[in-house]
């Protein structure tokens, strides 16, 4: 059996985790004689073959914390995975990170600026990691999309690195695997639940040299993902937002008791010429099907597919990009034209 396969025996045997493996690795020396003292049975082992051979039909790689294109970031972390899933272009491990997060249930205008903010840290060579949920994540994927670099952007998963998650995603899924990369530490194949997301947050705030959050309830995970990226010494910026929206609670109060510094744009972090680079491209990827059917009134999105004869999720899809672009607005009844 090789290396590999004994770590992953160990790492995916129930109640193992990080501090535990690297406890057993202490005490037992290597990999295989740790293997010997769990007394692991045919059907865990079957368990791991499947999940290899999946894993190599798929293209993801298993890159283990030696390896020299391990994230720095998630090495240094306390109790940080042994092993990570890394599904698309390796080369996204070695750039520098910029962590972009905030709420699922972003502005337009929230989304715009750091769809702008990504693309140019996408742009000074940087990869920008985040989620892939919608909102903010979103934005933050998409914008460093839109630049001219390979290796730009990061997505770190809660379930496996082949489980797409929310489904209304899977498009901007498939296009971080052609420019960037998916980064998970859980099995191939694997759905996550509640708990695991937490993990992700975790894995964001590792892996970033710095964490920009955007709009946040004050419960929001972000805010988790916030106190990871203080608890690793990253550090950590806000965008400021208006005090009566209640998504401005979190980055506001992070500015307010300075545990943030604030985020006006990207002039905060590369000289003034990148200003060139912050633009919003409201004319890029206009959808006119969807948008010609929005005006003053709101529609659902059902009702949108029903019209342009569309599944559900790809108008979601759409939507997502229009109000990016800052062309559509959601409402309580539906979306209208922006």
């Amino acid at each position: 059996m090789s290396d590999l396969f004994h770590k992953l025996l160990i790492f995916r045997t129930p109640g193992i985790g990080p501090a535990r493996y690297a406890e057993l690795i202490g005490k037992f020396g290597t990999p295989a004689a740790a293997v010997d003292s769990l007394c692991c049975g045919q059907e865990h082992l079957d368990t791991v073959q499947r999940e290899m051979d999946r894993a190599a039909e798929l293209g993801i790689h298993y890159i283990c914390d030696e390896s020299e294109i391990f994230p720095a970031g998630i090495k240094r972390a306390k109790n940080h995975p042994q092993i990570i899933t890394v599904r698309g272009n390796l080369e996204t491990l070695k750039r520098p990170a910029v962590g972009m997060v905030g709420t699922r249930h972003a502005t337009g205008a929230g989304m715009g600026f750091v769809q702008g903010l990504a693309r140019a840290f996408a742009e000074n060579g940087y990869a920008v990691a985040s989620g892939m949920a919608m909102g903010t994540d979103t934005a933050a994927h998409t914008g460093a999309l839109l630049s001219q670099s390979d290796s730009c952007t990061v997505a770190i998963l809660a379930g496996g690195a082949d489980y797409i998650w929310p489904l209304e995603n899977e498009r901007l899924y498939h296009q971080i695997l052609e420019r960037g990369a998916i980064i998970s530490r859980m099995p191939v194949g694997y759905k996550p639940n509640r708990g695991d997301f937490l993990r992700r947050n975790r894995g964001i705030a590792a892996i970033s040299e710095k964490l920009i959050l955007g709009e946040a309830d004050e419960k929001s995970g972000s805010m988790a993902t916030v106190a990871f990226a203080t608890e690793f010494e990253r550090q950590v910026f806000a965008i400021p937002s208006h005090p009566s929206d209640s998504r401005s609670v979190g980055p506001n109060r992070l500015i307010k008791e300075g545990l943030a510094t604030i985020c006006t744009g990207i002039e905060d972090f590369f000289p003034t010429n990148a200003k060139q680079k912050f633009t919003n491209h409201k004319s890029e990827n206009i959808n006119n099907d969807i948008l010609n059917r929005l005006g003053i009134i709101p529609m659902t999105d059902s009702v949108l597919a029903e019209l342009v004869k569309k599944s559900v999720a790809d108008v979601r899809r759409e939507l997502v990009m229009l109000e990016l672009y800052g062309r559509a607005r959601k409402t309580d009844g539906g979306y209208v034209k922006a």
